[in-house]
């Protein structure tokens, strides 16, 4: 199916590889679609802990403190993935410029600290730049986190919080409304991906126990996104950060440093949040983001 090119979505992650992991079967299915898709990450992911032995050095606690420029590599890579082949190569784009504000760690973490750190910037620098970005871009539809920042990381709330002041200034602008979604997990799809789970994984890997890995109720999710076409897409992304992520051989589930198995969802999960919400969708889910969108 090909839809008009004027159809924009925007998508907000806090470090390279959360566009994967959460909406990697999203930015594919809707590049495919003909949409014109833009991924704004708001650092470059400097804190995270590196899996194998080959890049640690570049961690931030490893001596270069070059991981973040490496995972600039890995966000290309992954995006490379996900577009439709024979296409020009969804490009990174990054809240600011490359560069401009810092992973934050986790909460507790020295590295808030740093004068660049994105929980030190001002919270009105965050709001006006990212509303230039939508201002500029003017999508249609954005997809965000939730409050909790998906598993708390302080990045990921604050990617959440500038959202929602961002979006009524944007709206404002535009001179009309912008369809908002949180990315969440459903749980009933969650348990049955792990009941699944495929045997061929790592030793080293471990079930979640229970309530390790977060999820929503089902009855909480407003829209649902089939990818099963573009699953080996999302495996392909999430396989190009490899300085976080492990995908098994099957494709079907990865781990990140910590060694907890998580399913490659085929389905990806959302809830919709903008003012106009309630008012306009009807019984069921949404199947399509742009329902609604002349």
């Amino acid at each position: 199916m090909t839809v008009p090119v004027d159809r924009r979505l925007l998508l907000l992650h806090a470090h390279p590889d959360d566009e994967s992991i959460m909406t990697g079967g999203t930015i594919a299915r809707y590049l495919a679609e003909g949409v014109d898709v833009r991924v704004l990450t708001f650092t470059l992911g400097e804190e995270g802990e590196v899996i194998g032995d080959e890049w640690s050095q570049l961690a931030a606690d490893g001596g270069a403190d070059q991981l973040g420029g490496y995972r600039v590599l890995e966000l290309t890579r992954a995006l490379a993935a996900l577009t439709p082949a024979g296409r020009e190569p969804l490009r990174p784009r990054f809240l600011g410029g490359a560069g401009r504000w810092r992973d934050s760690g986790m909460a507790g973490s020295p590295s808030a600290d740093h004068p660049r750190a994105l929980v030190r910037a001002p919270f009105d620098d965050l709001v006006a730049t990212l509303v230039a970005e939508i201002v500029d871009f003017a999508p249609q539809v954005i997809v965000t986190y939730d409050d909790a920042g998906t598993y708390g990381h302080p990045d990921h709330m604050l990617v959440h919080a500038t959202t929602v002041a961002a979006v009524p200034r944007a709206v404002d602008r535009l001179g009309r409304d912008l369809k908002v979604y949180e990315s969440v997990t459903e749980r009933s799809a969650l348990m049955a991906g792990l009941t699944a789970a495929s045997e061929r994984v790592p030793d080293a890997w471990r079930m979640p126990g229970d309530g390790e890995l977060p999820s929503y109720p089902d009855e909480v999710i407003t829209t649902e996104i089939d990818v099963r076409p573009q699953l080996h897409l999302k495996a392909a992304a999430l396989a190009a950060h490899a300085t976080q992520v492990t995908v098994a051989g099957s494709g079907t589930e990865y781990a990140l440093s910590n060694n907890i198995l998580q399913p490659v969802l085929d389905r990806e999960h959302f809830v919709r949040t903008d003012r106009r919400a309630g008012e306009l969708m009807g019984p069921g889910r949404e199947i399509d983001l742009f329902a609604g969108v002349g």
